[in-house]
């Protein structure tokens, strides 16, 4: 059995994982999925860290998804907690040093054009999912943002990127690229959109269990 943490995305919430959270639970793993305290001002990196350090406590065999902006938290709790491995989701992938807002204009992100904000993040979401979402959505006015990741390597811990096919925030050739620049790694790759827990969690699930060692 595995314990998956599954670290939302920027102005997320633990909803984000309700779908696919029984979907492991019923494949036999515990799922410990955590609040980022993303609503006070005067949290930052090392408040999220302790966040998810804190709902883990003595779990064990631990997998740390970070989804979309989950990514730049992931890697923080392999330098805390004895992490086998690192899967990063349709991901924001950091490196040393660089603050989330700088993020954007170091990889050359674009935002698609002739798409809404909700076409762009829940396309294939079932339309009464997506209702839903805008209830459980919350307000990121957390410090991290204008601060260095604080890392000077990425843990040496394996780690996974997957990707969806059809993400329009954050498209697979821009994946790949990012991905390749800074992990040296090849994404794998899923169906659906950036959105995928809510709208592929049956698949997410089968993916992320088969990344465990048989």
């Amino acid at each position: 059995m595995a314990t998956f943490v599954l670290i939302h995305g920027g102005g997320g919430s633990s909803w984000d994982w309700h779908l696919l959270g029984p979907e492991l639970a019923g494949r036999g793993h515990d799922v410990v999925v955590p609040e980022l305290p993303i609503e006070d001002r005067a949290a930052g990196f090392a408040e999220f860290c302790e966040t998810v350090v804190n709902a883990v406590g003595d779990r064990s065999n631990l997998v740390v998804v970070g989804h979309s902006y989950g990514a730049f938290t992931a890697p923080l709790i392999a330098d805390k907690l004895p992490v086998r491995l690192i899967v990063l989701l349709t991901p924001m992938i950091p490196k040393p040093g660089e603050s989330p807002g700088d993020w954007w204009g170091n990889t050359g992100h674009r935002s698609a054009d002739g798409f809404s904000e909700e076409e762009q993040f829940y396309n294939g979401v079932p339309a009464e999912i997506v209702a839903e979402a805008s209830a459980h959505g919350r307000d990121q006015v957390s410090a991290e943002w204008n601060e260095p990741w604080p890392l000077g390597a990425w843990p040496d811990v394996p780690t996974r990127v997957l990707i969806a096919r059809e993400d329009r925030f954050f498209p697979p050739d821009f994946q790949r690229r990012v991905a390749a620049d800074r992990l040296n790694a090849v994404p794998d790759e899923i169906d659906g959109g950036h959105a995928v827990a809510l709208s592929h969690p049956k698949q997410l699930a089968d993916q992320l269990t088969a990344y465990l060692p048989r």
